[in-house]
């Protein structure tokens, strides 16, 4: 193998989408975006190889790092969960490691915690985020910081002194798209308006601050049957009350932490900031891809930095 086709693959394997990198010389020199784990349908292996078939042909990569539902039981390969409070080192340990037609494969572990009402909660994939947010700023390790994940689940993560202590998960992303797609309270736009779908996030936002969430979700249908509201605004109504409500479920956290930072898609952060900024809280934001290779970075080979995909 020549010096000019060395690579390694990095990439997290979500429950949405697939997002997968090619590094060379610690640049990410292409991208190939797929589905997420659940249409590999129990043929994860296959999936993948599919996936970086064009980089296969030229010739097979150094190694390979994934996070994320690759490592979930009914993912790739099942890999284990690091209990919090875990730290870097810890995180790093827990990683599965095998071979792939003579590659190294490593998949890192998720995360684990008991939450104050005695439930279990896990993560995978969004502690490679936000491991990767402390390597991009070290002064992210030190204090008590709220990492908030906006995703399908989402996840409110407190991270002290560089461990991640404990974590919170709320699938609103997963049951707002369940809501608009299938069931009577949502409905499908024709095509998109920013402008109508604002007005009903505001709207939302408003009524999740009344305390009553259920029968505030019926207004999505009767404001659509009785007041004219088109189905955008019921798009937007829908997102505002589901995250304003969030947000109202962890308000003991946001009183605890030094700052707030948002790691994710950049249009989820806009969401959550203004969500956050209607309760007078500011938040940062970080670009979600940048701090997945960050801390892919970190998985066993932490002197090959990555940068920003391009």
């Amino acid at each position: 193998m020549n010096l000019m086709s060395r690579y390694e693959v990095v990439g997290d394997w979500g429950t949405s989408r697939l997002r997968l990198f090619r590094v060379e010389q610690g640049r990410v020199t292409a991208r190939h975006d797929g589905p997420g784990i659940g249409a590999a349908a129990g043929q994860a292996e296959a999936a993948f190889a599919a996936a970086i078939g064009p980089w296969l042909e030229e010739a097979a990569p150094t190694q390979i790092r994934l996070c994320g539902m690759a490592g979930a039981r009914d993912g790739w390969v099942e890999a284990p969960y690091a209990d919090c409070p875990a730290d870097v080192a810890a995180w790093r340990a827990a990683a599965t490691r095998f071979a792939w037609r003579g590659v190294p494969v490593a998949i890192m572990a998720g995360l684990a915690c008991t939450g104050a009402n005695g439930a279990p909660d896990v993560m995978r994939g969004e502690e490679t985020q936000i491991f990767g947010a402390m390597a991009r700023d070290p002064a992210l390790g030190q204090g008590r910081r709220l990492i908030v994940l906006p995703g399908t689940h989402n996840k409110w993560a407190v991270v002290e002194d560089g461990r991640v202590s404990s974590f919170r998960t709320m699938p609103t992303g997963e049951l707002f798209a369940l809501l608009r797609d299938r069931s009577t309270l949502g409905a499908q736009a024709d095509r998109p308006d920013p402008a109508r779908e604002a007005q009903g996030f505001a709207e939302g936002l408003a009524r999740a601050q009344e305390g009553r969430p259920l029968s505030s979700l019926f207004a999505a249908r009767t404001m659509r049957l009785r007041a004219g509201r088109p189905a955008e605004w019921a798009a937007g109504y829908l997102s505002g009350l589901l995250i304003g409500t969030e947000i109202a479920e962890v308000a003991d956290m946001l009183e605890q932490a030094d700052d707030i930072w948002l790691i994710g898609d950049g249009r989820l952060s806009t969401l959550y900031a203004e969500a956050l900024g209607r309760r007078g809280l500011a938040a940062q934001a970080l670009d979600g891809d940048a701090c997945s290779l960050a801390g892919l970075g970190l998985s066993g080979h932490p002197h090959h930095p990555h940068g920003d995909p391009s």
